[in-house]
């Protein structure tokens, strides 16, 4: 086994076929080493090491002249070495003007591949005798050297191929480039050459137009020889200089004609040399200014007769030799601008790249690398946007849509403009515990008369003076359980609730809920305890019962105002009068008049010949006439003010109740009311909210996908049946009450949808949309017009009229339930116990059977139970007893049965026979 110093490193070698070379060959020490395998199997193994010449201190280094002249042949059995790679430098010359080189170390050899090894090296001149002998490779050491030589051999082999597809590549991309050079050379050949010709063609049409036009006007002479060829622009204006005095000229046939024709016309200077001088040019056609628009037609014998101007390149074709000479080189990007874009909550990819100036493909060619597929017209929200912009390098500026709200409501008023204000005070309590009997009673009015069905449907508000002298502002609420939006609305405007309780019916629902709502409101709450003048009136009761709902009366040493009050005999109504301004003054109620008015609206209404009306408590601020007023989704300018009393005022402050003319739709009870300084501003309010209403409605109409819950919910009622309804009334407050009734009334199996609904009379748009969707009209103390009636005649649609919500609940509660399904009851008969099967002509098979229970009649259900279980339904087909058809068998009686469309049955088999009945369903 052989082993070289470096894998990388050339060696030189002594061969016997080597002629006029001398090589240096290393001693070699051979050893044997015994190899052990497996199964006791071995193996000896001639190992050979060649030693490393150590120089001692005293030892010189081989003289440079002492260095072979070339390297010697390899010998015949040798493989002949591999090139070198291209991209290693070349190998230095040798020889002995290599070796001799001064200031270069002596070449250290090793022996080539094939050289005989064996041969002991001969000691180089001047060394000492004796070496240092070299220790025996260990079967490891071997290993690792054979296993470095031989990567070695496969990193150089790598290498060389790199280097060889590496100078194959360079080899093409120089062929290429030499390619494209010839190319490149032979397209300016030949443009040189069509411009050459080109400025060939224009100079002789330009001696043939000149020749045309001789007779009239001499053309001067054109140059000749090396100067025709020359470009046209590159020949010098002014006059050739003249020839040397005593230069023969030379005469043409050219020159003669023109000088014949010179002579017929005028007599023509010469220069010195004999030939004639340069004409006098002709005035020259007057052109058209610089930057004149040209008449550019079509070229022709005439066009180029005619034309005043010669025909040049056009300004396209100019750009198109530019772009071809300049090799349509990249212009150069311009500076990049950073805007401040406005970014609302929701923007469409367009509008975005407008507002960035940026190019529209690139923000979806962002958009697509994160995932996102869209297209130029998308809408995107506002963190996509605004990662978007600033990965462009913009700033980014939010605004929402609401932004166009700011500043409407809640602006803070300043103390000194404070100024005192009368107590708005709401009236709540149950259904017909005298609400509106004592705020009759109060006023000196008497609404009761009015309502329908002796109970107030809809939410009030008057203006009272009290016996102290000052204003208080009276809101009285509905008392039935469907109108808690109405009770809920007038806790939030109210200063101080006057809780109605009756002494002979004492606490019930919807005063609870009276007292719930005044506690959500945080406002003082006074007890009223009303119709003390019955027999049965018992006042301490309703004080005991409060206690139950944490109310303690000033009576039984609590904090809250109590008051017995009668409005049918008018007792201590002034008591209760003072008792509510008392409690003002403890509240010290004040508002700023001078400013906008901001207020709310309590109820609204479509009236027939005033339209849509509002009826608005002034918080505060001052209202008037001519004002541009917004509420919710509706806008308007004030056409009228009317009181509670009917007259028209020209102006509302702070806790004034006024109905409010001029809107353009009906607002929805409970919206705030604002003046804006302009119409503009009101329609950027109202088109915002009209848009969000439309958005929440789509939303909840859509059936979008949720948690599981949702799911499962969906699954459930996708088999529910809807009970289509439209819904008009005479405010919006009842109507608002009416839905959630009904909305109440839904079960898994059947619902009230109200599709329509608003406030108003039947118009005919409404019969046309029931008799789309199939829907019944329900009219709340509003009537249908002529043309509506006419139109729901011809379409069979049913417009139901009501005035008591008692009545309206109750009719769609029983329509609803007659689309519910009905439900089958069973009814258990009796038993019996297949003895025996017999086999009948034209009949089949018929049991014998014994009743053991109860009785069995005929045409009813059965049941065939075979080892407890159920193997046949159906209805009994014969009973027989004996050989007489009977109707009934009793208890412990036989009879023969069979039955309808089935023949299986076994002895021992057991019938079921019960009765089926319809039960209808109701909610």
């Amino acid at each position: 086994m052989t082993d070289t110093k470096n894998p990388g490193e050339k060696t030189m070698g002594v061969g016997q076929g080597a002629k006029t070379t001398l090589t240096l060959k290393r001693p070699v020490e051979q050893g044997v080493v015994r190899q052990s395998f497996s199964h006791g199997r071995s193996k000896s193994v001639v190992v050979e090491k060649v030693k490393r010449r150590v120089l001692g201190p005293g030892d010189k280094p081989e003289s440079p002249s002492a260095a072979p002249s070339a390297p010697p042949a390899s010998a015949p059995q040798a493989s002949a070495p591999a090139p070198r790679p291209a991209a290693q430098p070349p190998r230095p010359p040798q020889g002995p003007s290599a070796s001799a080189q001064p200031g270069r170390p002596p070449l250290r050899t090793q022996p080539a591949p094939g050289a005989n090894l064996s041969s002991p090296r001969p000691a180089p001149q001047g060394s000492r005798p004796g070496g240092v002998v070299l220790r025996t490779l260990t079967e490891e050491e071997a290993r690792a050297r054979a296993t470095a030589l031989q990567d070695a051999r496969v990193r150089e082999a790598e290498e060389r191929k790199r280097a060889e597809e590496e100078a194959r590549r360079r080899a093409e991309r120089e062929a290429r480039e030499k390619v494209e050079r010839e190319a490149a050379e032979a397209r300016k050949r030949e443009e040189d050459a069509r411009r050459a010709f080109d400025e060939e063609a224009k100079r002789k049409s330009e001696q043939e137009a000149r020749k045309r036009f001789g007779e009239d006007t001499p053309a001067p002479a054109a140059p000749t020889g090396a100067a025709a060829s020359a470009p046209r622009a590159a020949q010098p204006s002014a006059p050739a200089p003249r020839p040397e005095v005593g230069a023969p000229r030379v005469a043409t046939p050219r020159t003669q004609t023109m000088d014949a024709e010179d002579d017929d016309r005028r007599p023509v200077r010469r220069g010195p040399g004999g030939s004639p001088a340069r004409p006098a040019v002709p005035p020259k056609p007057t052109r058209a200014p610089a930057g004149a628009e040209k008449s550019r037609g079509r070229l022709t014998v005439v066009t180029a007769q005619s034309a005043d101007d010669e025909r040049q390149r056009s300004v396209a074709s100019f750009r198109r030799r530019t772009q071809r000479m300049s090799g349509h080189r990249h212009v150069e990007a311009k500076e990049k601008i950073a805007r401040e874009v406005t970014i609302p909550e929701t923007i469409s990819i367009q509008e975005l790249a407008n507002r960035m100036a940026e190019r529209a493909v690139d923000v979806i060619r962002m958009l697509m690398k994160q995932g996102q597929m869209v297209k130029i017209t998308d809408v995107i929200d506002a963190d996509t946007a605004q990662l978007i912009a600033e990965e462009l390098g913009h700033s980014v500026r939010r605004v929402a849509e609401s932004d166009v709200e700011e500043g409407l409501f809640d602006t803070a008023d300043t103390a000194e403009d404070l100024q005192p204000r009368p107590p708005v005070v709401t009236i709540m309590g149950h259904v017909d515990h005298g609400k509106t009997s004592l705020l009759d009673a109060i006023r000196k009015a008497n609404v009761v008369s009015g309502e329908a069905g002796g109970i107030t449907q809809h939410i009030g508000a008057y203006q009272v003076t009290s016996p102290l002298g000052g204003k208080i502002t009276f809101i009285d609420t509905p008392g039935h359980a469907a109108f808690t939006a109405m009770r809920a609305r007038g806790a939030k405007v109210t200063d101080i609730v006057v809780l109605v309780v009756a002494a002979d019916d004492g606490v019930m629902p919807q005063t609870v809920e009276a007292i719930n709502h005044a506690r959500a409101a945080k406002v003082p709450l006074i007890v009223a305890i009303n119709k003390i003048d019955k027999p049965d009136a018992k006042p301490e009761r309703v004080r005991t019962e409060l206690l139950q709902y944490e109310v303690q009366v000033e009576s039984l040493g609590g904090d809250t105002l109590e008051v017995e009050v009668s409005a049918k005999a008018q007792t201590n109504l002034d008591k209760l009068l003072e008792a509510i301004s008392l409690q003002a003054e403890v509240l010290d109620l004040k508002a700023n008049p001078d400013r906008d008015a901001e207020g709310t609206v309590i109820e609204a209404k479509l009236d027939r010949g005033r339209g849509p009306v509002a009826t608005v408590l002034v918080q505060r601020g001052t209202l008037h006439v001519g004002d541009i007023v917004v509420a919710g989704a509706e806008m308007g300018r004030v056409r009228a003010l009317i009181d509670d009393k009917g007259s028209n005022v020209e102006g509302a402050g702070p806790s004034f109740p006024v109905e409010v003319l001029g809107f353009n739709g009906t607002p929805e009870a409970g919206d705030r009311l604002a003046v804006v300084e302009s119409e503009a501003r009101a329609r950027e309010i109202t088109d915002y909210r009209q848009r969000q209403k439309r958005e929440k409605a789509a939303a909840r109409s859509a059936t979008v996908r949720g948690s599981l819950e949702q799911m499962m919910s969906q699954a459930k009622t996708a088999g529910r049946k809807e009970f289509p309804l439209i819904i008009k009334g005479d405010v919006s407050g009842s109507v608002e009450a009416i839905i959630a009734s009904l909305e109440k009334l839904g079960t898994d199996e059947v619902q009230a949808r109200i599709i329509h609904s608003g406030a108003g009379g039947v118009n005919e748009s409404d019969v046309t949309l029931a008799e789309t969707a199939g829907a019944v009209i329900i009219a709340f103390n509003v009537r249908a017009n002529k043309e509506a009636r006419d139109a729901a005649e011809r379409a069979g649609i049913e417009i139901r009229q009501y005035n008591i919500i008692y009545d309206l609940v109750d009719d769609v509660k029983a329509a609803m339930g007659g689309l519910l399904a009905p439900v089958n009851r069973e009814t258990m008969l009796g038993n019996a116990l297949i003895k025996e099967i017999f086999a009948v002509s034209k009949v089949g098979k018929v049991a014998g059977c014994l009743v053991t229970d109860g009785t069995v009649e005929r045409g009813q259900h059965v049941r065939l139970i075979r080892d407890n279980v159920v193997i046949h339904e159906g209805k009994l087909a014969t009973l027989n007893r004996f050989k007489d058809a009977v109707n009934v068998v009793q208890s412990g009686q036989e009879c023969g049965m069979s039955f309808e469309n089935y023949q299986d049955m076994r002895a021992g088999d057991v019938i079921e026979c019960y009765r089926v009945e319809v039960v209808q369903r109701t909610l």
